[in-house]
């Protein structure tokens, strides 16, 4: 059976955005947007590990940690956008694990949860990160970009990007949203990276196959465009 996360967090925007990249890893994902339904989903479905927000309506995340603390010794990490050492001393006295500070890269966010759980002796079972169509494999466990048989030379952020736009194919993502995902939020260049990317790895996939390809939606982004996906 794979491994839950529960979210408790009042930011939609956040705890969207935690969801996508926690599927992708193959983790079950659940959201309570208070610290009321928080403790309610806890109690329901005994995920794996929470990620709790400190500033919650109905019941705030301290409240919440030392209920979910009275029943369970189920690992909790704390994220907020409070960066000072006595919130972050009271949340582990209260028996949270760790601690993030917003704004994070979500990278930084699965790095946190893989160690957590396995200090807690509980191994995430992580998908396999690899994606097949018509003469095109991208595997992000081996990073290997293979197109029409052959090992093409990616760098890692192409790899990313292409993997990040197959992954939902046919979705069409803004500029800005790729930068999010791919690079990060603190992320501070020009949105014209992403054209850059897009260009190389158009010329490196040109004339592999009909079946797929990465389109430019004008005025708004770009796509992995599937036939019949």
């Amino acid at each position: 059976m794979g491994k839950s996360v529960l979210i408790i967090e009042d930011d939609r925007n956040i705890a969207d955005l935690l969801r996508l990249y926690l599927e992708k890893e193959g983790y079950e994902v659940a959201i309570a947007y208070d610290g009321g339904k928080g403790v309610e989903r806890f109690r329901e479905m005994q995920p794996s590990l929470v990620l709790l927000d400190l500033m919650l309506p109905v019941l705030n995340g301290w409240g919440v940690c030392r209920t979910i603390r009275a029943e369970s010794d189920i690992p909790i990490i704390m994220l907020t956008a409070k960066g000072e050492t006595t919130d972050k001393v009271t949340g582990l006295k209260l028996g949270a694990d760790d601690y993030i500070t917003k704004p994070f890269e979500m990278k930084e966010v699965l790095a946190r949860i893989e160690a957590v759980l396995r200090r807690s002796g509980v191994e995430p079972e992580k998908a396999a990160k690899r994606l097949d169509f018509d003469r095109l494999t991208i595997d992000m466990d081996a990073f290997e970009l293979i197109a029409d048989g052959k090992k093409i030379d990616t760098p890692p952020k192409e790899m990313e990007l292409l993997y990040y736009l197959a992954s939902s194919p046919n979705r069409v993502y803004t500029r800005n949203q790729l930068l999010d995902e791919v690079w990060g939020f603190e992320y501070l260049g020009d949105s014209r990276t992403v054209d850059v990317h897009i260009k190389r790895l158009r010329e490196k996939l040109e004339g592999i196959s009909d079946q797929w390809s990465l389109k430019t939606v004008w005025g708004v982004g770009y796509k992995f465009e599937v036939v019949n996906a």
